[in-house]
């Protein structure tokens, strides 16, 4: 590892805060010029531009180009695994979708899903598998999926669905004894894995419940393009006549569901998902393959469309304009765009965390805190902004969690309320984020720009207001109990 000149100046709070200005400003200039696509090469320029500038400053500060390097790649570094299961869940996607796996969860759920109790159904079936399984992406890469296209087929808003999807995925994943980052909260605060899910009870609780009362609402209320038994049934029998629909081609979904609750780590899980759909594909789907494959007579006509479904998606022949549009997706090809993203984003990240504006910041921040509120406030605001420079939430996780722990106990607080402030901000606001890894997956799974869904992601938009205002009126905040810290050591 390369190491750190020894003639560094510690940043000022300018140097630190230019890049993270410019990066705003660029953004912002993004979107005036290319709107909707600007997730789609825009950003990323953004991104690296504002990295090299990192650098530069960096480098005025004393480190060579060759340290301001190895952060920026050491940044990347951190997000390969995330690279790896992005990819897979697009050839996932491929598959399943050739399996028939997806096509009979639409069959199926167009039947049994009321229009105006969607959005709230949505909420609570997201909720109980994160809840299970403690992934909020497997959750999404499962049921959002097939979620979304039934949303589309009911005529629903999808920018609603994907905020319903994420709100159930995120309030399972933060309270799940499974998930990684309800882990690494109460590990950077030092307290009991179980104390902390206790203590974000008094948030997360009325949070979803407040977003299902709204999701309900929506639901009953909004002008939405209402689909007829008729249409339901043209569907459904344009669905049936592409695919083989069964209750068997749902294997696949249970197998990964399976596999995420034993703790088989995602990327295995998720090929060993994507192979049962080959396989499923090839015996159940003969035609749909040949047909992929563009079909020339060969004995390895199975073999090439499958292939085709795992890197370039699925393409729907249907005469429905409506089903060929919802199937044809899918592959590896189209998470490259994502890819690109979360590597700008953490090339940048990378640049500022080693250049140490990440800590400048966090630091200013905390120097300004009189009272247990602006505490809290801070916190919450802190894990946001890290979202956003850092482009990462375990990076929004660990280091305010690092830099903040002192301050809460000199505050009197016992560290369950910097954990439980940990989630409430850092876990659940990197999904908002367009170039934050969780934003970038959440809409290339769902296929829902993030800056569309972001205002319907209820939960995970009144969870940080909500841990605000209980530090506001000093509600549930825990007093210093010495005796946990030593429990928790």
């Amino acid at each position: 590892m390369t190491q750190t000149s020894q003639t560094t100046r510690a940043p000022s709070l300018l140097d630190a805060l230019t890049p993270l200005l410019v990066l705003i400003a660029l953004l912002i200039a993004s979107v005036q010029f290319f709107g909707a696509d600007s997730s789609y090469g825009p950003n990323q320029i953004a991104l690296i531009l504002c990295a090299l500038l990192a650098s530069l400053i960096g480098i005025k500060n004393g480190f060579s180009y060759k340290e301001m390097e190895a952060g920026m790649l050491h940044g990347i570094g951190l997000v390969f695994g995330a690279v790896l299961i992005l990819l897979m869940v697009g050839a996932m996607v491929g598959s399943w979708i050739l399996s028939g796996t997806v096509p009979s969860m639409i069959y199926y759920g167009v039947q049994i899903l009321s229009p105006d109790w969607f959005y709230p159904a949505c909420t609570i079936i997201c909720a109980i598998v994160g809840l299970s399984i403690g992934s909020s992406w497997t959750t999404a890469a499962t049921l959002g999926i097939a979620l979304i296209g039934i949303s589309k087929a009911l005529g629903l808003n999808d920018a609603i669905t994907a905020g319903a999807i994420i709100s159930g995925a995120y309030f399972g994943d933060k309270l799940s004894p499974l998930s990684d980052t309800t882990n690494v909260a109460a590990a950077v605060a030092s307290r009991d894995l179980f104390q902390h899910i206790r203590h974000m009870l008094w948030t997360t609780i009325p949070a979803f419940v407040a977003a299902l009362v709204i999701f309900s609402v929506l639901g009953l209320t909004s002008e939405h393009a209402r689909v007829s038994g008729e249409q339901i049934e043209t569907l459904r029998a344009a669905l049936a006549g592409e695919f083989h629909i069964s209750a068997i081609t749902l294997l696949p979904l249970a197998l990964l569901l399976y596999l995420a609750w034993k703790k088989v780590p995602a990327f295995p899980a998720l090929m060993i998902g994507t192979l049962a759909a080959c396989v499923m594909a090839v015996f159940l789907q003969p035609q749909a393959v040949e047909k992929l494959a563009d079909s020339s007579g060969s004995g390895w006509d199975l073999l090439k469309g499958v292939w085709i479904s795992l890197f370039g998606g699925y393409s729907s022949t249907s005469e429905l304009p409506a089903v060929a549009k919802l199937l044809s997706k899918g592959g590896m090809e189209s998470m490259l765009n994502t890819v690109w993203l979360i590597v700008s984003a953490m090339a940048f990240g990378g640049a500022m965390e080693k250049a140490g504006f990440l800590e400048r910041i966090v630091k200013s921040a905390l120097s300004g805190v009189k009272t247990v509120s602006g505490l809290i406030t801070t916190t919450v605001f802190t894990c946001f902004g890290m979202n956003v420079a850092a482009g990462d939430q375990y990076m929004a996780i660990i280091l305010p969690g690092r830099m903040f722990r002192e301050a809460f106990e000199e505050k009197g607080l016992d560290g369950l309320n910097l954990s439980r402030t940990l989630e409430d901000s850092g876990t659940i606001t990197s999904v908002l984020i367009p170039w934050n890894t969780c934003g970038a997956y959440m809409s290339a799974t769902l296929g829902v720009a993030t800056f569309a869904y972001a205002p319907f992601a209820l939960f995970n938009l009144i969870c940080p207001l909500l841990a605000i205002a209980y530090g506001y009126f000093n509600f549930k905040q825990m007093p210093l109990n010495r005796a946990n810290i030593q429990q928790a050591g």
